[in-house]
This record gives structure tokens, C-alpha cells and sequence, in this order.
């Protein structure tokens, strides 16, 4: 049997997690090489009044399955990011898009920090390595320690600031989470 073309052989799966509005879909679209896969659909009305709240009210569409786009490194490695919905009611997804994660990002809403517990729940368990990205949509300030503090990240979990928006912004948290594979001794190569 032929070994697989490079690209395949280096694929990482990088799983983009967090609460809620918390920008997964906006930073898969800004830095994915392809045109991404969305399942985005329109929210109900029960929805855009549990869900949405007061916090996000120019919120219309959610992601209900996944998000997934591709960015290649170099010609051995390319990343496969799987953004998970956000909804409670779609969390029995998690467990299956984190299965076989190499790394994660996951994405901290400075207007609620705490929706990203359950992020970080599950990739514990799963034992998946992450770093905490913040996405600050003009919520209060809270500073690196606050955010650190609130969420009981030890000192080695990476916590960086970011524009999901932006391409290169996106690009730079991606980045940072191969640069804390490397020092864990994944990630493949240099």
C-alpha cells in the first residue's frame, strides 16, 4: 500500500470550542484556506430567547452541527479545525467532533468567561491539550489573571487576545496552539 500524500500524513484535527456566541464559526470562516463547511442555521424564536439573552441580540443563526475548515503550515502539515456548536442542547455532539483532537482553542466571551467551563470539561477529560483564546466583544475588562483565575487554567495553558474577525488575528491563535503542541511533544515536527 502507498503512503498517503504529506499533507495527509501530517493532517492535525484542532478542535475550536467555547460557549455560546463566543465567535467558533467567525474564526473558522476568517482563517480556513477553503471555503468552509458551516451548519448555520436560523434560530428559532425559543432560541434567540434562552440562548441569545440580552448579550448577543444581533445573534440570527447558530451552528447546529459543526463548522469545519482546513489551513495548510508548510507541505507536510495542515490543520483540520472542527468548531462544535454552542447550544446546550447540541453538546451530545462534543464527545464525538473531540474524539482524536490533536489540540484545541478554546474561546473565552469576555461578557460571560464562565460559558467556557464546559469547554474545558471536556477536553480535560478527553485529555486534549488547549489554550484559552480571548475574543473581547467590549464586555466588562478582566485581565489575563482575572480570566485565568476564573477558569483555574494553570500557568502552562497558553491565554492569548484575539480578533476571531480577523484573518490574521485568527492565524496567530492557531500559532500559539502548535507552538504549545511543540513543547508538549506533539504537533509533528518543527
Amino acid at each position: 500500500m502507498a503512503d498517503p500524500p504529506p499533507a495527509v500524513a501530517g493532517a492535525l484535527k484542532i478542535a475550536v470550542v467555547g460557549g455560546f456566541g463566543a465567535g467558533r464559526s467567525t474564526m473558522v470562516r476568517s482563517v480556513s484556506e477553503i471555503r468552509p463547511l458551516h451548519t448555520e442555521e436560523t434560530m428559532s424564536t425559543d432560541a434567540l430567547v434562552h440562548d441569545a439573552g440580552a448579550r448577543v441580540p444581533a445573534k440570527t443563526a447558530t451552528t447546529v452541527a459543526l463548522d469545519f475548515g482546513r489551513i495548510t503550515i508548510d507541505e507536510h502539515r495542515v490543520l483540520y479545525l472542527f468548531g462544535t456548536p454552542g447550544q446546550e442542547r447540541f453538546r451530545f455532539l462534543w464527545d464525538r467532533l473531540l474524539s482524536g483532537t490533536t489540540g484545541a482553542v478554546v474561546l473565552v466571551d469576555t461578557r460571560a468567561v464562565a460559558d467556557a467551563w464546559y469547554a474545558i470539561d471536556r477536553l480535560r477529560r478527553h485529555g486534549t491539550p488547549f489554550i484559552v483564546a480571548v475574543n473581547d466583544f467590549g464586555g466588562p475588562f478582566r485581565s489575563a489573571d482575572e480570566i485565568r483565575d476564573a477558569l483555574a487554567l494553570a500557568p502552562a495553558v497558553p491565554l492569548v487576545e484575539f480578533d476571531a474577525r480577523d484573518h490574521s488575528s485568527s492565524k496567530f491563535v492557531l500559532i500559539a496552539l502548535m507552538d504549545h503542541l511543540r513543547t508538549l511533544g506533539l504537533g509533528h515536527g518543527p
